[in-house]
């Protein structure tokens, strides 16, 4: 794992705005084309080691990560708020990154993690599904946590954990609706297979249910004559197709 040292800056280099062959130059000089924005200042681009931008992006923060931009003789804090990868190479395309004021609040979404293993899974034969795996909340750039965790050791079928009962302090405000299920307790659906006595029984069964199906047909057919433009239209399209 990346050091806090290397995490913590992102050197940058001025660039020349263009076009898609401009960002190939860029990518083929072994960079990657960004623009910086943010703290009421005007959108710089600018081009980044990618090596870098992974070291951040890998971290135990990950994209939360707040570190100094490099940018020549200046340097202010920044965090990545988007980025692109190649759909089959996985190579880095381009990042945005976010000039940070470290004293406004700012809107991230935080992973959540499980802890403990729910009784309802250790003695009720259940299985722990979760169906929330990131909150979005509120708060100063240096109370971002690096994930919210919550026991769930407690679990059981018809007990579930929502939003509102994870544990958090005043400096983190909840944006996700706090009723939203995080986890619960639920069971594993069992294929059903037939067997060789219901596969017998239901090639004995009476020829009735044919009969019937060839009764539906007369009867669709009898419709279909007291509808002949409908019978005509159909006949229409299978000669344009």
């Amino acid at each position: 794992m990346a050091t806090a040292t290397e995490v913590n800056i992102l050197e940058a280099q001025q660039r020349e705005p263009g076009n898609k062959n401009a960002a190939r130059r860029v990518r083929a000089a072994g960079k990657v084309p960004a623009v910086v924005y943010g703290a009421g200042k005007g959108t710089a681009v600018v081009s980044v080691d990618p090596r870098q931008v992974l070291r951040i992006l890998k971290s135990e923060s990950g994209h939360n990560t707040i570190f100094d931009l490099a940018l020549g003789s200046d340097r202010e804090k920044a965090m990545i708020v988007d980025w692109q990868f190649e759909p089959i190479k996985g190579k880095l395309l381009h990042i945005d990154l976010l000039r940070i004021a470290m004293d406004k609040k700012l809107t991230v979404t935080v992973p959540i993690l499980l802890k403990g293993e729910p009784e309802g899974v250790k003695t009720q034969g259940g299985i722990l599904e979760q169906l929330l795996r990131e909150v979005e909340l509120e708060c100063l750039p240096a109370d971002i946590p690096k994930s919210i965790e919550v026991d769930v050791s407690h679990l059981v079928f018809g007990v579930d954990v929502r939003v509102k009962d994870l544990a958090h302090g005043d400096k983190l405000k909840f944006l996700t609706d706090e009723d939203r299920m995080v986890a619960h307790i639920t069971t594993v659906k069992e294929e059903v297979v037939a067997t060789p006595e219901a596969v017998a029984d239901a090639a004995a069964t009476p020829a009735e249910p044919e009969v019937i199906k060839k009764g539906k047909q007369e009867a669709e057919g009898e419709e279909g004559e007291a509808k002949p433009e409908g019978k005509a239209e159909k006949s229409e399209k299978k000669e344009k197709k």
